[in-house]
């Protein structure tokens, strides 16, 4: 089945998927009900509980979904020829999203703080979305010659994640305009 464009329609287990990870990113976990995903995928209520007997199970099935959206990114990141070009890049993503960051947040760090207040397994989930990010920069940084790499990489992660805050709570883009502007310096300092 394709839509008018000619790509595959989506199953409705994919669409469930993608909704909740818009719908978690908007709303966050705990205001977000099974209605509201199931509308933002265009699939009925009753159809949620064929694919996922409970709310967590799919919240784990988006978490999924985001973790292999950020080995892709990173992937697409390597294409680069140097590690200095390769974080270089990272930032420009960073920037490409500061409208979204201003209105949503970080959509790892907001799902990652949310369900770190939780004690049970999604709890823990936030490290399948924070630590390949950390894991790349510091590869990036070790290719540069650096012994701090896992230092460098912790602050640029933490330089994102902060900024990416601020821009939220701020409602002011700009902040990560400016903030991707001063990391491609201190990259540069660091070469």
């Amino acid at each position: 089945m394709t839509d008018s464009g000619g790509e595959p329609t989506p199953n409705k287990r994919q669409r469930l998927v993608e909704g909740a990870r818009l719908v978690l990113h908007q709303q966050g976990v705990e205001k977000t009900t099974l209605a509201d995903i199931a509308q933002a995928a265009h699939v009925p209520v009753g159809n949620v509980y064929y694919y996922f007997k409970t709310k967590d199970e799919l919240v784990q099935a988006a978490i999924d979904a985001q973790a292999q959206d950020i080995e892709t990114t990173l992937s697409s990141l390597d294409r680069h020829r140097s590690p200095k070009a390769r974080l270089k890049a990272f930032l420009k993503l960073l920037t490409a999203r500061s409208e979204l960051a201003a209105r949503y947040g970080c959509p790892q760090g907001t799902l990652c703080s949310e369900l770190d207040k939780r004690d049970d397994r999604l709890g823990q989930a936030g490290t399948k979305l924070m630590q390949p990010w950390i894991d790349w920069a510091e590869r990036q940084f070790r290719a540069m010659g650096r012994r701090d790499a896992r230092d460098l990489a912790v602050a640029l992660i933490a330089a994102y994640q902060g900024i990416t805050l601020l821009t939220n709570t701020f409602r002011q883009p700009e902040l990560v305009v400016r903030e991707a502007r001063r990391l491609d310096r201190w990259i540069d300092s660091l070469a």
